[in-house]
């Protein structure tokens, strides 16, 4: 057997991977994350005069749920594309912006509430991306941080991580970034959303199945690539973790759908 070589991270920080995920992002993913982002938004107290900003919005799940209450939306993202993807929405009370999510250039306090959706777990500096929300959040205003309670993530991630590790324990898969697994603690949650400048913080859990379709084994074995943990593997753990996916979808699928229960955290939190 060959030696298992270091698994190489998704390009995550760069904007230019995100431009090119926009189509695929929204038809497979939104539709999950959504469920998160109407639960994060709904523990906001925002209404038809409030400012909100949404950081990390990606194809504007949060943005969106926002802009339902009548609230004025600010939503910022590094990648192009997904900006131009919810300016496409044409929605009069969403205002998407490329910006970095770590250093805003947006002035203190000009919002009542601020909220990411799995989005400033990903960022190099997950402490800044935090610390920014707060700076521009108003003193009594409030926000809600939505991350994944396993440092694999959700989904597809998630299952093929659980098969990698039950097969091979010793194979060393690190994460890609630092966020993901620091944030997927409750208390090391609150304990960061402190540190940025927020105050009591309520940490809460959230499970939803992310939904597979398995109709097409081809369009299955394409998901592979896409994993960091993929690339540590060689040859032969390839192609028994494949193996050990396909079995497993074939004992759990119902119909061509494959469920996969992932679970989040949401932190909420005032300015003081």
């Amino acid at each position: 057997m060959q030696q298992s070589k270091q698994a190489k991270p998704l390009p995550y920080n760069d904007p230019a991977h995100w431009d090119k995920m926009v189509a695929a992002y929204e038809a497979q993913s939104q539709p999950f994350t959504t469920l998160f982002a109407d639960a994060a938004v709904a523990r906001l107290p925002i209404g038809p005069s409030s400012k909100v900003i949404d950081v990390a919005t990606g194809t504007g799940a949060a943005a969106l749920a926002a802009a339902r209450s009548g609230a004025d939306v600010t939503a910022i993202d590094f990648s192009a594309g997904m900006v131009a993807r919810v300016r496409a929405h044409g929605l009069p009370n969403i205002e998407a912006r490329q910006m970095d999510g770590q250093a805003l250039d947006l002035p203190d306090a000009a919002f009542d509430a601020a909220v990411s959706v799995f989005g400033v777990m990903l960022f190099p500096d997950w402490r800044a991306g935090l610390r920014e929300m707060a700076r521009v959040t108003r003193p009594g205003g409030s926000a809600a941080i939505a991350v994944w309670k396993s440092a694999d993530g959700a989904a597809v991630h998630l299952l093929l991580s659980q098969i990698i590790r039950r097969l091979y324990p010793d194979t060393v898969t690190p994460m890609p970034v630092s966020g993901l697994a620091e944030l997927a603690d409750p208390t090391r949650l609150g304990t960061a959303v402190v540190a940025a400048g927020f105050s009591d913080p309520d940490v809460t859990e959230i499970t939803h199945d992310f939904k597979l379709n398995v109709a097409n084994p081809a369009d299955v074995d394409k998901l592979f690539e896409f994993m960091p943990h993929w690339s540590g593997l060689d040859a032969d753990q390839s192609a028994a973790v494949a193996h050990a996916l396909r079995s497993e979808i074939e004992q759990r699928r119902v119909g061509d759908s494959f469920a996969i229960p992932s679970t989040a955290l949401i932190a909420t939190a005032r300015r003081p």
